[in-house]
């Protein structure tokens, strides 16, 4: 009997188990893959921060000194 409902069934169910999960695999592990890679702006834009951070830290760093000198029992405050 052509076009059976089970035959169908059959059909689905097998996309189901075995295309499906491999086609999901790939296309998200590209997807992955892709993800990990920094784009060149990606890295400019990490070397900038980190370059802030840097500074940051110093003025941080000489604030606390300044600080040390001026006023000597301010860490006990905090």
């Amino acid at each position: 009997m052509s076009g059976d409902p089970v035959d169908f069934n059959a059909v689905v169910i097998i996309f189901m188990v075995i295309v499906l999960p491999v086609w999901l695999f790939l296309h998200y592990g590209a997807r992955w893959r892709q993800s990990k890679v920094l784009t060149a702006e990606s890295e400019r834009t990490l070397g900038e921060l980190s370059d802030t951070a840097d500074r940051l830290q110093t003025r941080i760093d000489n604030l606390e000194r300044l600080l040390d000198v001026a006023a000597p029992e301010w860490r006990k405050k905090l």
